[in-house]
């Protein structure tokens, strides 16, 4: 475990009648304790598990790659500022870091392929070929097993969007591997039922007013697909 706690002050609060900071999940609840190798934050859409998930990114000084800059019709002076709000607790210091997200990861991809012109041997540590010669699931999955082979602290925005249902399965498999061993740490946003079912893995629920600890087959995701699959 490299972090242990994530505190929300509420005192911080710039307002709270924008977006995040009128969510009732980030008002009622003062703080989560990270008690497994792997925390699962899982709720629907607009819950605010993605707005959390990039604001612990920030606290924890973790760069997000982004695109190119584009101007848009409405924006949100407080959409950005939540992890001033934040306090995170390390165990024993910070150790390395990064954040995923399937929307941000070709843009990382072609600024790989741009360094590799100069610098061919950084493929190596990809797997040896361009990720944009891959299919989107083959070049994540090179990606991961790449990054999440050393100890670190590793965020993921819904990473099954790129993956097949038996890519997940391999995705479940490292993280089974690297949590068992005690070196890294994973903190997911997914609404994956194969991911959430990882052995070492702790899922809280976005879907109420507080955020609260919820068992796998509790979640409303595993409910759906295994009362779907009971009526085929």
């Amino acid at each position: 475990m490299h972090i242990n706690k994530i505190v929300i002050n509420q005192n911080r609060f710039p307002t709270s009648k924008a977006y995040p900071f009128n969510l009732s999940i980030l008002q009622k609840t003062k703080a989560l304790d990270l008690t497994m190798p792997v925390t699962v934050f899982t709720g629907e859409n607009g819950s605010g598990k993605s707005t959390l998930l990039k604001a612990m990114c920030s606290r924890c000084n973790i760069h997000i790659w982004e695109g190119v800059y584009r101007a848009r019709y409405e924006t949100n002076q407080f959409e950005d500022g939540l992890h001033h709000a934040l306090d995170i607790h390390w165990v024993n210091g910070s150790v390395t870091s990064s954040f995923f997200s399937p929307e941000l990861f070709r843009n990382f991809s072609q600024l790989l392929d741009e360094w590799a012109i100069n610098s061919p041997g950084i493929l190596e540590y990809y797997g040896g070929e361009s990720l944009l010669t891959q299919s989107h699931g083959q070049s994540t999955m090179a990606y991961f097993r790449s990054m999440y082979h050393k100890k670190g602290l590793y965020f993921l925005d819904e990473p099954e969007a790129a993956l097949s249902p038996k890519t997940q399965l391999d995705l479940l498999g490292l993280l089974n591997e690297m949590s068992a061993q005690g070196n890294a740490q994973f903190i997911i946003s997914t609404h994956s039922p194969i991911l959430m079912s990882c052995r070492q893995a702790e899922i809280y629920s976005f879907d109420n007013r507080s955020i609260e600890r919820i068992a796998f087959k509790d979640t409303p995701h595993y409910k759906v697909y295994n009362e779907f699959f009971k009526a085929l």
